[in-house]
């Protein structure tokens, strides 16, 4: 079912762009449309204030002897204090919906398949799981 959903949202991508079939107008647009979903982030932070990041030096272990995997995720902070409000919210999911379309518009380019790259994406990490490090 899930393979549907993917399917349909990468053949409605497909007839709906008209104008920017270019592989030059889809990986510009990719990077436009991640770049203003990075400044919805920002904007949240320098406008709203509904999320304050506050950063400061990671505490890892000092040695690779005294690293455990296990723990290790629990230890790493996001350095984002608060959560985002009903616009905020709907700005930074308005921009990661023109993300998508603009990698689906790739895929659809290339030839792949967005669930495919999905399921191997996710295959690799539960495969991998933590030992993915990225």
């Amino acid at each position: 079912m899930k393979d549907c959903i993917f399917d349909n949202f990468q053949n409605s991508v497909d007839e709906s762009l008209i104008r920017h079939r270019s592989i030059l107008d889809i990986v510009t647009k990719l990077q436009e449309s991640g770049a203003r979903v990075n400044r919805a982030v920002a904007k949240s932070v320098t406008n709203c204030g509904c999320i304050n990041v506050e950063a400061k030096k990671q505490n890892t272990p000092a040695t690779v002897d005294d690293l455990d995997l296990d723990t290790l995720s629990s230890s790493i902070d996001n350095h984002m204090q608060g959560s985002l409000c009903e616009n905020c919210r709907e700005v930074i999911e308005k921009e990661l919906g023109n993300n998508l379309f603009y990698i689906a518009s790739l895929c659809n380019l290339v030839d792949l398949n967005l669930y495919d790259v999905l399921l191997k994406e996710y295959n690799k990490i539960s495969t991998l799981g933590k030992y993915t490090m990225r």
